[in-house]
């Protein structure tokens, strides 16, 4: 059942003894799983109250409340941004609302969280860092899930084969993902504390900075790379580009070379978990906007490969014609979302991000373009 602001004001006022709203409007929040308002009472206080819209959003909050318990002062203290307190719960039925002591500050659209400039993009990255670097024991004293980097790929693997029965999902995506999910390599990483569910609606900003993180109902030990996956919707890969950048300089652990690779992998492949819970739910216009936005994706990356193709026959062409030792224009499959990126001329040396010895970006083209060079993927 829909419930309107005024409703969820309603039962902010039984979750909070004393809490008297004078005004609330809407707030973004997870259609498929949340209904949010913002409320303002006669102090001027602001309060957010989060209802579940079934039972598996409402054990996902009733997570959220254990991940802010075990936020002691003193971790509180270690992070450069602030965390919500639960001020109050009601519950209606099985399902129980919670209401948060709203903290100062606005959300962005990813366009704008882009546009707004390296400090900020720094900002982000090292937001996320701060997370990735709590200790795995508030996540084990919490009593939530923790998995290794051969448990993350199974669980995906487990995910596809589900997805795979349901006869949805484009069958050159299917490969696509089974044969990234099949290269070991891609999969070796240092698990780290993930928040499990970043995006630009759980990141409040004041001053240009990133004054709050909320949202924390995934929290889990896992891959770092799934806390970069909302950054494949952007168009701006210099933004992209500079998150990761401050996040690696604020990171104590080992360069994870492969980290925004497993990022792309998984903003894609949430388009078929989208569509799964789609399913599971009955929701008809979940499952027709999953499975339009994963055709989206098939045409985008059919479109993408063939331009690879089309520019290594005008490249061989070229090597014909060219003398030797005359620098040629090369397409270069980079690790970020919707990256194919046209380099050169130059006589400069590759890239820093192809390692020495290993092929040249030319070379590799064609295997990079299974797992890297991605389309632009819209969040669900």
């Amino acid at each position: 059942m829909k419930r309107s602001p005024m409703e969820l004001a309603a039962l902010a006022s039984a979750a909070v003894p004393g809490l008297s709203p004078t005004g609330v409007s809407g707030a973004p929040d997870d259609p498929a799983d949340f209904e949010s308002a913002l409320l303002i009472d006669g102090s001027g206080k602001q309060w957010r109250v989060r209802a579940p819209r079934h039972a598996e959003a409402s054990m996902r909050l009733e997570t959220e409340l254990q991940v802010l318990r075990a936020f002691t002062p003193g971790v509180r203290a270690e992070l450069p941004f602030l965390v919500p307190h639960v001020a109050g719960t009601v519950r209606i039925g099985d399902l129980r609302t919670f209401v948060y002591s709203h903290i100062e500050g606005s959300t962005r659209s990813l366009d704008d969280l882009a546009a707004g400039g390296r400090e900020l993009a720094r900002e982000i990255g090292r937001s996320i860092a701060a997370i990735h670097e709590l200790p795995r024991t508030l996540v084990s004293e919490a009593d939530l899930p923790a998995y290794e980097a051969n448990e993350v790929r199974q669980r995906r693997l487990n995910e596809l084969d589900q997805a795979a029965t349901t006869g949805r999902i484009p069958s050159d995506l299917l490969r696509r993902w089974e044969h990234a999910l099949e290269d070991v390599s891609l999969w070796r990483f240092n698990p780290t504390v993930i928040h499990g569910d970043i995006h630009e609606d759980n990141l409040l900003l004041a001053a240009g900075r990133v004054c709050a993180v909320t949202g924390w109902t995934d929290l889990s030990v896992g891959d770092p790379a799934d806390d970069f996956a909302w950054l494949a919707a952007t168009q701006d890969a210099h933004f992209s580009d500079e998150v990761h950048a401050a996040y690696l300089g604020a990171r104590t652990d080992a360069t994870d070379d492969h980290l925004l690779r497993r990022a792309s992998l998984a903003a894609e492949f949430a388009l078929a978990q989208w569509m799964v819970r789609g399913l599971a739910l009955g929701d008809e216009d979940m499952i027709e906007e999953a499975e339009e936005m994963m055709r989206t994706l098939s045409a985008d990356l059919a479109a993408e490969e063939a331009a690879v193709a089309a520019a290594a026959e005008d490249d061989s062409a070229e090597d014909v014609e060219t003398p030797s030792g005359t620098s040629r224009i090369i397409i270069e499959a980079d690790n970020r979302p919707g990256s194919t990126r046209i380099s050169g001329p130059s006589n400069t040396e590759p890239p820093a991000h192809h390692a020495p010895g290993t092929e040249s970006p030319a070379t590799q083209d064609q295997e990079n373009l299974e797992t890297s060079a991605l389309p632009v993927v819209p969040r669900p």
